[in-house]
């Protein structure tokens, strides 16, 4: 099937951010809620995405192929690395908090210490919640882990240098 424009460039959004969750898609499509997102998902790129075992939205191979984009985590499906990913695509602000996050040796930090360590490394103040919501996507491709202390807290699952970031 033919794709118009806009659904090229959404299907090429879920290539290179999965695995993604509809919050992340509405906010980078502005849609309303996440059951919009899901429509359209639903109406106009059902053939080319799925959810995994966690219900995050994934690309089909399909996808990637069609649209010629390498998907958003590499090296971790195959394998390689314990299934760490080798390269991860993110948004400029995912980027950035790999950036300034606790390593994997490191103590656990929590969003505010990320958020501050943001505010002096990058002269950047973002939303608390989209620290916490950048977090989580890094959660969700392998390489950030969640300490649970008092409150939740993060740090690198990785090396730094052990993963290229590219940003979308």
């Amino acid at each position: 099937m033919a794709l118009t424009e806009e659904e090229e460039e959404r299907l090429a959004d879920i290539v290179r951010l999965q695995p993604t969750k509809n919050k992340e898609l509405q906010k980078r499509w502005e849609l309303e809620s996440g059951s919009e997102v899901h429509q359209y998902l639903e109406n106009h790129l059902k053939d080319y995405y799925y959810r995994d075992d966690n219900s995050l939205i994934r690309a089909t191979g399909e996808a990637a192929e069609l649209l010629g984009i390498d998907p958003g985590v590499e090296g971790e499906e195959d394998g390689e690395d314990g299934g760490v990913p080798s390269v991860i695509r993110v948004p400029e602000l995912e980027a950035q908090v790999f950036q300034v996050v606790a390593g994997p040796k490191d103590r656990s930090e929590s969003v505010v210490s990320v958020l501050n360590k943001l505010r002096e490394e990058f002269d950047v103040d973002p939303e608390a919640e989209d620290v916490r919501s950048a977090l989580q996507s890094l959660r969700r491709k392998g390489v950030v882990e969640v300490v649970y202390r008092t409150v939740p807290t993060f740090k690198l699952a990785v090396e730094r240098d052990a993963v290229d970031v590219e940003v979308v």
